[in-house]
């Protein structure tokens, strides 16, 4: 097995809490497999929580008892990858019971397959419209696996939300699973990050567009502001080069700059991270250190160390100190796609944006490294990284 996706997805030294979790969910999953109707178990969590490791150790338990029909459905590409990874290591464990939901779905309904239990992983990325460009053609993707298992399992975070297409809240999910027997597993510790608790806060709050304040030194984590995206890109190499798996991140933003669409930024010039179908995510890949990571390629990944951009969708108001969001900059578009059953407000654009960033500035296990496209917002930064005023 990978050392780098085992140190991630496999614990040996659980936490008590994460015990207490998989024991309780252990005995719902054993309740539901002997109702009559299907029922949903919901890890929630924020990122860096473990939820994937609590995951992963029920996986273990229940794909690997020839008892039970069960399969595992992600539908994000590199976890996908990561997760057939994972299977071919593990004993009585079949790499064919790891499929994308709408794999799934369509195989399932096509050879009226039934399964005792299915689980999900980054269940916020199901989609909860119908989406005929990716082959589904259902009206919500949780309701299907529902409809196909006796038991369903389920890790959400609400702060992962970020495009319309998979747009999901906790109305929405309890107005899904309606009648179904359901019961919430909340996670709300904090595992991936050497981060403290305030350290952590500090990116919420950046992110939630509240008053700037100066990063808390109370943790060996490591953070530092940049003036230039050149010099954070050459002290992230150095970390690589001493730790791995350390790399440059960007939210969107950037334009095109004579038909590239690098981020481009001061004497800082590289591509953004690209889809390929080779099994090796892409943060694993020696070649993505001359790349930019996106949301989509780091999403439910660790890294040792982050370099954060924040791009040109993120500007700054001196007269409420804060930084602000602004959609018009966003130049990823998937993310305003309409839909007809509901309509999205400017602010909840934004929400999907500074979750973006949110969830990028958690990557890091040891360190985040920060600049801002933004002139403004980059020297307050910085100033308060210096004086802390």
């Amino acid at each position: 097995m990978n050392k780098i996706l085992k140190a991630q997805f496999f614990v040996d030294d659980l936490s008590d809490d994460q015990k207490t979790v998989i024991t309780n969910i252990n005995d719902y999953i054993k309740q539901g497999l002997n109702g009559n109707q299907s029922s949903v178990a919901i890890i929630e969590g924020a990122a860096g929580t473990g939820k994937s490791v609590v995951l992963m150790e029920l996986v273990r338990q229940y794909m690997t008892d020839s008892r039970y029909q069960t399969s595992l459905v992600v539908n994000h590409p590199e976890l996908y990858k990561a997760y057939q990874d994972l299977a071919e290591s593990i004993p009585n464990m079949k790499v064919k019971s790891i499929r994308r939901p709408t794999a799934l779905i369509n195989y399932a309904q096509k050879n009226h397959k039934k399964y005792d239990i299915i689980f999900v992983d980054e269940a916020h990325l199901l989609y909860s419209k119908s989406e005929p460009y990716a082959h589904y053609r259902g009206q919500n993707q949780l309701t299907d696996l529902m409809n196909l298992a006796k038991v369903v399992v389920v890790v959400y975070d609400f702060e992962q939300v970020f495009q319309s297409k998979m747009y999901w809240d906790k109305d929405l999910l309890y107005k899904t699973i309606g009648s179904h027997p359901h019961k919430l597993f909340n996670m709300n510790f904090q595992y991936r990050m050497v981060a403290s608790d305030e350290q952590v806060a500090w990116m919420d709050d950046l992110s939630a567009e509240k008053p700037l304040k100066p990063f808390p030194d109370n943790s060996d984590f490591e953070f530092k502001m940049f003036d230039t995206a050149g010099e954070l890109f050459e002290n992230i190499k150095k970390r690589n080069k001493e730790f791995g798996m350390s790399r440059v991140v960007a939210t969107s933003g950037f334009p095109r700059i004579d038909g590239r669409h690098n981020v481009e930024m001061d004497t800082f010039n590289l591509p953004w991270d690209e889809w390929d179908p080779q099994r090796t995510h892409w943060a694993k890949r020696e070649g993505s250190i001359t790349q930019v990571g996106t949301i989509y390629t780091l999403q439910g990944f660790d890294l040792n160390y982050v370099g954060m951009i924040i791009g040109p969708s993120f500007g700054y108001d001196p007269k409420t100190d804060t930084m602000t969001i602004i959609p018009e900059k966003y130049s990823h578009k998937e993310i305003f796609k309409k839909r007809k059953d509901i309509q999205f407000s400017r602010d909840e654009y934004k929400t999907f944006i500074a979750n973006v960033l949110n969830v990028l500035m958690k990557r890091g296990k040891y360190g985040l490294y920060l600049t801002a496209y933004d002139d403004a917002l980059r020297q307050r930064l910085l100033e308060l990284a210096e004086t802390g005023k």
